[in-house]
């Protein structure tokens, strides 16, 4: 069995473990193949924790450091204290037995209460995988950092944390109409401890994290360059650094379909850079034009997922939309943001099976089109 099909039993693995749950751990797996970090926004109660406690204990023999931050955490309970014994001999050294710094699956939940004394080490071993107290200097093993939280920072000094998790996903509850097979595998999934489940070693993620490098990306390298381009117009900041790091995740995308060159369609990881919850539905959109005609086969299965969209709340959306545009002075950004929005609407509309709703949803669209080429 060779490293993707060790890695696709675990997700199968998984997501009879959780369900209404897919999108998110096909995302986790394309953060671990790009050995890129992930973070998760959501309330309490959304099993953030519990999948990634889960991912973890598949992982044979590696180890996985979980821990919830307040204001007042110190770095001694996240990177380990002073050894005692070394300290005696007038030499500084951490015992980082059993703490982040030899951990192979980090998760730190609600990220953003990170204070000032962990914030430099967090940041350094986020985006270098480096552990530096003093003179003492060490590599950090760590597969993948996941951080979560309930809310999105406000502190503009936090945006440098949140910089660090390249992939954003909201965990949200589940459907209603879910809810039932919910409780069957929560119930299910409290008399798995004693079950054998699928696992993968750490020398294979490695592996596939290796081959990932190696993708061809020269056929995606214009039309990556031209959605960049293009996001960086409608207000979504993308730092050439992050530029360079999707790649990353292209690469991931196209190893997990068990391909050595990169297709259009893995440009579907772009829908989950957003920085703010009102991007989502922008990138979204721009992302699904860009490769809504390639051709699905071979293409991961997120990169065509689409909920079923509601003709209700899409109207809501229109409405909003001229009232924005009709109630205030607009900038050239602003009005771009707008129409993105609007073709995002225009887009899922097309799903709307209802022909009565369709029809009059279109009509709306129409109009507000035809009130933007008047301004114009």
């Amino acid at each position: 069995m060779n490293e993707i099909e060790k890695l696709n039993q675990v997700l199968t693995h998984l997501k009879s473990s959780f369900v209404g749950k897919d999108e998110i751990i096909d995302l986790l797996a394309i953060s671990l193949v790009a050995r890129e970090n992930a973070f998760l926004l959501g309330p309490p109660g959304t099993a953030k924790s519990a999948i990634i406690r889960a991912l973890s204990d598949c992982i044979e023999n590696g180890k996985n450091f979980e821990y919830l931050l307040t204001r007042f955490t110190e770095p001694n309970e996240i990177f380990g204290p002073f050894d005692i014994r070394k300290l005696k001999e007038g030499e500084l050294a951490t015992n980082t037995e059993g703490m982040l710094p030899e951990a192979s699956m980090v998760f730190l939940d609600e990220i953003f209460n990170a204070n000032s004394a962990i914030l430099n080490s967090l940041l350094m071993a986020l985006n270098e995988r480096i552990f530096r107290r003093g003179k003492e200097t060490r590599k950090i093993p760590a597969l993948m950092f996941v951080g979560a939280s309930n809310l999105l920072p406000e502190d503009e000094a936090l945006n440098a944390l949140l910089d660090r998790f390249l992939i954003r996903m909201r965990c949200d509850y589940v459907d209603p109409d879910e809810l039932e097979h919910v409780l069957l595998a929560g119930r299910k999934l409290e008399n798995r401890e004693q079950e054998e489940k699928p696992l993968i070693e750490p020398k294979d993620i490695i592996q596939l994290q290796q081959h990932a490098r190696q993708v061809n990306l020269e056929a995606i390298r214009k039309p990556y360059v031209d959605l960049v381009h293009n996001l960086r117009n409608t207000g979504i900041k993308v730092s050439d650094r992050r530029a360079v790091k999707i790649q990353n995740l292209i690469s991931a995308s196209a190893v997990m379909c068990g391909r050595n060159e990169a297709r259009l369609t893995d440009l579907w990881v772009l829908k989950y850079i957003w920085d703010t919850e009102e991007q989502i539905e922008i990138l979204a959109g721009l992302v699904d034009r860009v490769i809504e005609n390639e051709n699905p086969e071979d293409a991961h299965p997120q990169a065509f997922f689409n909920k079923v969209p509601n003709a209700e709340e899409l109207m809501k959306e229109v409405q909003l939309l001229v009232s924005k545009w009709e109630s205030q002075q607009l900038s050239f950004e602003e009005q771009n943001v707008i129409k993105d929005k609007l073709r995002y609407v225009q887009t899922r509309s097309g799903w709307i099976k209802n022909p009565e709703h369709k029809e009059h949803l279109t009509a709306e669209i129409e109009s507000l089109w035809h009130k933007m080429l008047q301004t114009v």
